[in-house]
C-alpha cells in the first residue's frame, strides 16, 4: 500500500472561531499501522483538530493531507477513505443491530458482493453474532461501542479516526476495545485517537500532547516520560496531607507539587539532594514523613509539568 494512502500529514494547522484560536499552528505526521494518540484535557482542541482532518470543518490556515488528499480542497475524497467514530457512537438507537450495520454499509458504498462477509465480520468483532435483531438502544455501552467501531470500518478504510471513543465506557470494555484497535493497527490500519485518559495513552505508539490548541510535546510514551519532565519526580507520603501540600508548595527547590491519591508528587531539579533537605523541611514543621523517594513519572506527571504555568483554557468545546 502506498504510504500516503494511510498517513496523516499536518503542517501549521490553525482554526479560529472569531477571536478565539482553538487550534494554534499544529504540525505532525502519522505512519502506516501506527496508533497515534492526541492527548489533552477537555477543551484543548482535540476534537476541533479531528473534525478538520475528517473534512468536516474548514481550517482557517495551514495544511493537512489525509490519505494523500487535502482536507480543505478535497474533503469528499478524504471522507471516502477514512473511518470515523465519535464519543457518542453515532448509532441509531431505534434501529436493530443488523439495520445499523446495513445503513452504514450503504453510506460507505460497501460492495454488495462483500456486504454479507463484512457484516458477519462486524458482528463477530463486536461480540453480537446472533443478536442482529436486538434493538441498538437496549445494548450496554460496551456493546454499542464495538458495534459503532464495526460500522465505522465496514468499508475497510486505511485510516481510522476515533474521537474520545471510550468516554463513559466501563474499564473492562475499554480494555477490550483497545485490544481490537491493536489488531487493526497490526493489519496496517492507521489509527488516530483522541483521549483525555492518561492511562489509555500508554496504549498508543506515539503521542501528541495538546494544551490550549498548541502541541506541547510529541513522542512515544517512554520518550515523553524520559525527556519531557522539567526536573525529577519525588513521591511523598506525609501526615496531615493537606498541611503537607501547603508547606511543600512553597518549599525551596520545589518546582511543582500535586496530590496523587494519599500521596504527593513533587517536581524538583535533582532528586538526590532534595530528598534529605525536604525531609528535614517537613519534620521541622511538625509533619510526619512516612515515605519520601524518587519515582518514575507517569504521563500525567509529564503533562502537568509541561502545562503548569500556562494560561487557563478558553471557551472551547474540545
Amino acid at each position: 500500500m502506498n504510504q500516503n494512502a494511510s498517513s496523516v500529514v499536518v503542517e501549521s494547522l490553525v482554526k479560529r472561531f472569531g477571536d478565539f484560536t482553538a487550534v494554534d499552528h499544529v504540525s505532525f505526521e502519522t505512519r502506516r499501522g501506527e496508533i497515534f494518540g492526541f492527548l489533552g484535557p477537555n477543551g484543548a482542541g482535540k476534537s476541533t483538530t479531528i473534525r478538520m482532518l475528517c473534512g468536516l470543518l474548514q481550517p482557517t490556515s495551514g495544511r493537512a493531507q489525509v490519505a494523500g488528499f487535502d482536507v480543505a480542497r478535497q474533503p469528499d475524497a478524504v471522507r471516502q477513505r477514512i473511518g470515523y467514530m465519535s464519543q457518542k457512537f453515532s448509532l441509531y438507537n431505534d434501529l436493530r443491530v443488523g439495520e445499523n450495520l446495513r445503513f452504514f454499509a450503504g453510506l460507505y458504498n460497501v460492495d454488495s458482493e462483500v456486504l454479507s462477509e463484512r457484516i458477519h465480520w462486524a458482528l463477530e468483532m463486536a461480540g453480537l453474532a446472533g443478536r442482529e435483531a436486538a434493538l441498538t438502544g437496549t445494548l450496554a455501552s460496551g456493546w454499542k461501542q464495538r458495534l459503532a467501531l464495526g460500522c465505522a470500518v465496514l468499508h475497510r478504510p486505511p485510516i481510522l479516526f476515533l474521537d474520545e471513543p471510550t468516554s463513559g465506557v466501563d474499564p473492562i470494555s475499554r480494555r477490550q476495545f483497545w485490544d481490537l484497535i491493536h489488531r487493526m493497527a497490526a493489519e496496517g490500519v492507521t489509527v488516530f485517537v483522541t483521549t483525555h485518559y492518561m492511562d489509555e495513552a500508554e496504549y498508543c505508539n506515539r503521542l501528541a500532547l495538546i494544551h490550549r490548541g498548541q502541541l506541547v510535546a510529541l513522542g512515544t510514551p517512554t520518550e515523553l516520560k524520559q525527556r519531557q519532565m522539567k526536573g525529577e519526580l519525588l513521591l511523598v507520603e506525609a501526615e496531615p496531607l493537606a498541611r503537607a501540600i501547603e508547606v511543600l508548595s512553597s518549599a525551596p527547590g520545589v518546582l511543582d507539587a500535586a496530590v496523587f491519591g494519599n500521596a504527593l508528587h513533587l517536581v524538583v531539579p535533582q532528586a538526590a539532594p532534595a530528598i534529605p533537605a525536604l525531609r528535614r523541611y517537613l519534620e521541622e514543621r511538625g509533619l510526619r514523613v512516612a515515605r519520601l523517594e524518587a519515582i518514575e513519572p507517569t504521563l500525567e506527571d509529564v503533562f502537568v509539568s509541561l502545562t503548569s504555568g500556562r494560561a487557563e483554557p478558553g471557551p472551547e468545546g474540545n
